[in-house]
């Protein structure tokens, strides 16, 4: 044997000694295929093959209803999305769902590379777009429980109803720290106080990613199995803190009081290994947050180390600049340049990808900021497993509305109640809990006592959410909830909104009533109120049944509101928050089956005219102040 053939034998003994046993011969083998590299290899390998069109294609996030095989094909789509409401067919089943996204998944796979779209919903208090999936209540409700073991729980449960209908990503948790209850979006905030918000985020990071290993590098994603969906952090940063709580607004601080008060969960988060972090519509002392290079690329990625992708809200870069058909082009080059890496364009993916391209071409975007936007991107779908396992899984359908999350939701449901008032006077019988044995009629009344959908709030089957009890597929009502914990020979009547001079004649025949009243369902802009009062009729039914019968009044809403004038004409007032389809929860506690453990996330106001106002003020005058909340024993033999 020469010498030259015996190097090329031990070269080729090397290569075989090297390379995975279920490789390719040499030539054949791709990197970024081989689930044994090191995901930074895999993703370097990866973009070393990809064309610019390719990789804007990655950085485009294009609604379902335009995401056909033949679009996801040509534009090398790198994530499809459900907007609110957003769905396959109406009271789709979880099989109808998988069948959707395997169907896009083939399409993406089919495309040069085989990059995996990843597929992203707004799963933000459940799986909440879904017919018949578990609806746990809104956030503002889970930081009364101060329970973030119960908040992890939520988050695993939520995973597993996401990944049931084939989504690997949700577009939670809100982390925002929300300081003025006119917000529209204060029902997503945990609290007003910046360390519970913390304490939750970590809770429910964990809950919907996994556990991070002990040893993993701070900022770098991570995602712990088939069952875990990757995250998103939002809104990035301030956007609960927007002057006079206006939506989309400006935040009026400083920057030291910007990382003091909102910035710290975003820190949690980035530690807990969150995949990716929504950039907020509004301003911070002026400047727009998508046009905001500072805190996004210098503060969150530079400072904070934060190594997943940065993602735009919905259609974020239209709004920069009015009249949006003159300034699209120039706001794409803003938003790229601060630092987003994936383009939420539902609709108007065409011109932005073509923008885009000739922007990077012509040197306007540095390929250097489009490669960092991929290499995110391509990191966190290494990291999934996408690319190993990038089908829904039919076996995991059956999580949908599974009974043992529903019992979770109900639990959630009972230690967020928070008990404000028992007792007219001091030194009276408390009211609560109810006697389920009544020697007379239970009268249950009020906008909300059988209203499925304005106990679920916003974001629930549609954006806005909507009344009614048809929109969730599974769930219980106060009302239902009531006449279950009852006992069977005590005669439940319930009047939306009891006739007053009737009610005044017969209010001997009663024991006690139950009153739910206030708000209606809304989601962001749409929840901005200035007054927040109880809508009407909720007053009346509160002065009309609690003037004339004994009454524990249950307040359905996603943040305090005016009950100052109303306070004396009540036995017991309860704040119940959205507590979502298990409204066996809210009886739980009414009828002593579990005691009422649940604490005020923020402060409840008297007036309108206090707020802003938050626990810490100099001036801090409130009806209840953050952190109260009375407490009940549970009957015997419970809890």
């Amino acid at each position: 044997m020469t010498r030259s053939s015996a190097a090329t034998l031990v070269a080729g003994l090397l290569i075989a000694f090297f390379l995975p046993s279920s490789a390719a011969p040499a030539k054949d083998y791709v990197k970024y295929k081989d689930p044994k590299q090191p995901i930074n290899e895999r993703v370097d390998d990866l973009l070393s093959r990809m064309t610019l069109e390719e990789k804007i294609g990655q950085m485009s996030q294009i609604e379902r209803a335009n995401a056909t095989e033949e679009v996801i094909e040509k534009y090398f789509v790198g994530s499809v999305l459900s907007g609110g409401g957003s769905v396959p067919a109406e009271k789709a089943t979880a099989s109808v769902w998988q069948k959707m996204v395997t169907k896009m998944q083939k399409a993406a796979l089919k495309t040069r590379l085989g990059i995996p779209i990843i597929y992203g919903i707004d799963a933000v208090h459940g799986n909440n777009n879904v017919y018949n999936a578990t609806i746990f209540p809104h956030n503002v409700g889970l930081g009364a429980t101060r329970d973030p073991t119960l908040v992890k729980r939520i988050g695993e449960a939520t995973a597993h109803e996401a990944r049931a209908t084939g989504i690997p990503y949700t577009f939670a948790p809100c982390v925002a720290v929300c300081r003025d209850p006119r917000w529209g979006r204060c029902y997503e905030s945990y609290s007003e106080d910046t360390r519970l918000v913390q304490l939750m985020t970590s809770s429910i990071v964990t809950g919907l990613q996994g556990d991070v290993p002990a040893k993993h590098p701070k900022g770098v994603p991570f995602v712990g199995g088939s069952k875990k969906v990757a995250g998103c952090a939002k809104h990035f940063v301030g956007d609960g803190g927007t002057h006079k709580g206006i939506n989309e607004n400006n935040t009026l601080l400083n920057f030291h009081d910007l990382m003091r008060i909102h910035m710290p969960p975003y820190d949690n988060a980035v530690i807990k290994g969150i995949s990716t972090i929504m950039i907020s519509y509004s301003s911070w002392n002026g400047v727009k947050m998508h046009q905001n290079k500072f805190l996004i690329t210098d503060t969150l990625k530079n400072k904070m180390n934060f190594r997943g992708f940065v993602i735009t809200d919905w259609q974020a870069v239209d709004r920069l600049t009015t009249p949006r058909h003159m300034h699209y082009y120039h706001s794409i080059q803003e938003t790229i340049h601060a630092g987003i890496d994936m383009v939420m364009i539902p609709y108007d993916y065409p011109e932005f990808v073509a923008d885009l391209v000739k922007q990077v071409k012509q040197g306007q975007i540095k390929l250097e900021r489009v490669n960092d936007a991929v290499s995110r991107i391509l990191r966190v779908k290494f990291t999934m497993g996408l690319f190993e396992d990038p089908l829904p899984d039919p076996r995991l359908t059956k999580e949908l509305g599974a009974q043992d999350h529903r019992s979770l939701a109900r639990e959630a449901v009972r230690k967020s109640l928070v008990l404000l008032k028992n007792g007219k006077s001091k030194g009276e019988k408390p009211l609560l809990p109810l006697p389920k044995k009544a020697k007379k009629k239970v009268l249950v009344a009020g906008s909300h006592a059988h209203d499925l959908g304005s106990q679920c709030g916003g974001w629930t089957a549609s954006w806005q959410g909507e009344s009614g009890n048809n929109l969730t597929g599974v769930g219980t009502t106060i009302l239902e909830a009531i006449k279950k914990a009852v006992d069977k020979h005590t005669a439940v009547e319930y009047a939306e909104r009891p006739d007053k001079d009737n009610l005044t004649k017969s209010a001997d025949e009663y024991e006690y009533a139950v009153v739910a009243v206030g708000e209606p369902p809304y989601a962001e802009t749409a929840g901005d109120n200035q007054n927040l009062t109880i809508p009407s009729p909720g007053p009346e039914v509160i002065k009309d049944v609690c003037g004339v019968v004994k009454c524990v009044v249950l307040i359905v809403s996603g943040r305090p509101l005016v009950v100052h004038p109303y306070v004396d004409y009540m036995d017991a007032l309860v704040a119940a928050w959205l507590p979502g389809t298990e409204g066996q929860g809210v009886a739980d506690v009414l009828f002593g089956d579990h005691g009422f453990t649940g604490k005020l996330p923020r402060t409840w106001f008297k007036s309108v005219d206090q707020l802003p106002m938050n626990y810490g003020d100099k001036r801090y005058e409130p009806l209840f102040p953050f952190g109260f909340g009375l407490t009940t024993k549970a009957a015997a033999g419970k809890d």
